[in-house]
């Protein structure tokens, strides 16, 4: 079982993150308080566990996120083994019908 890391700071943090209402408010809040790469690198994780969950190998999901095999892994550890919050994640963007993007259709701005 994982370890409990709360705290009243992060239980703040996350607090703020569900004050906001739209796509818009989070890339300025994230835009805020986390740098571009550290931004990337969570839609990548989250890419990553959803292409887990579709049967996708390591070697595909390094070719199109970019992410590490150790990361792969760990995010595979977490689906299998965590607290359920990629599962929670990746089920409520199913249900509304929110897809994950295919790799190279990001637009640029």
């Amino acid at each position: 079982m994982p370890k409990d890391n709360k705290s009243a700071l992060k239980d703040y943090l996350f607090q703020a993150i569900l004050t906001l209402e739209s796509v818009d408010e989070c890339y300025d809040f994230f835009d805020d308080l986390c740098t571009i790469k550290e931004v990337d690198d969570m839609a990548n994780r989250l890419c990553g566990a959803k292409m887990l969950t579709e049967s996708m190998v390591y070697t595909d999901i390094t070719g199109q996120t970019g992410l590490s095999t150790a990361t792969i892994s760990r995010i595979n550890r977490c689906l299998k083994h965590g607290r359920g919050g990629y599962a929670t994640a990746l089920e409520r963007l199913e249900n509304r019908q929110i897809h994950r993007p295919e790799p190279g259709r990001e637009k640029d701005e």
